[in-house]
């Protein structure tokens, strides 16, 4: 069964934009390194500084050599520096989940 890494962001809440630049540079870049990409998310409504990022991978060691890849790729130390000189990531956790397999993707039912 594959893991997710779920990435919760602490963002500044004026600096969005900024953030939605860098997630949808990670659109091309985390499929090419290895990551299955679920997607980004962004504030809508409720709490303004919170993001998330779901990706997918195989184990752990998937998901390392995946790491390794995106911080050696210049694509990838670009959009790493973007994050930095931007300062609109004010900190993110990291944490790794294994769906319950009869919660996982049920479609809605009609009413």
């Amino acid at each position: 069964m594959k893991i997710t890494c779920f990435i919760e962001y602490q963002l500044n809440p004026f600096k969005i934009e900024q953030f939605r630049e860098y997630a949808e540079n990670w659109g091309e870049l985390i499929p090419a390194c290895g990551g299955e990409l679920l997607g980004y998310f962004l504030p809508h409504e409720g709490t303004n500084d919170r993001a998330f990022g779901l990706i997918s991978f195989d184990s752990l060691a998937d998901y390392e050599t995946y790491r390794h890849r995106l911080q050696t790729t210049e694509a990838g130390k670009a959009n790493f520096m973007l994050a930095k000189q931007g300062e609109f990531i004010v900190s993110e956790k990291r944490s790794f989940l294994t769906p319950v397999p009869n919660t996982y993707q049920r479609p809605a039912q009609e009413a």
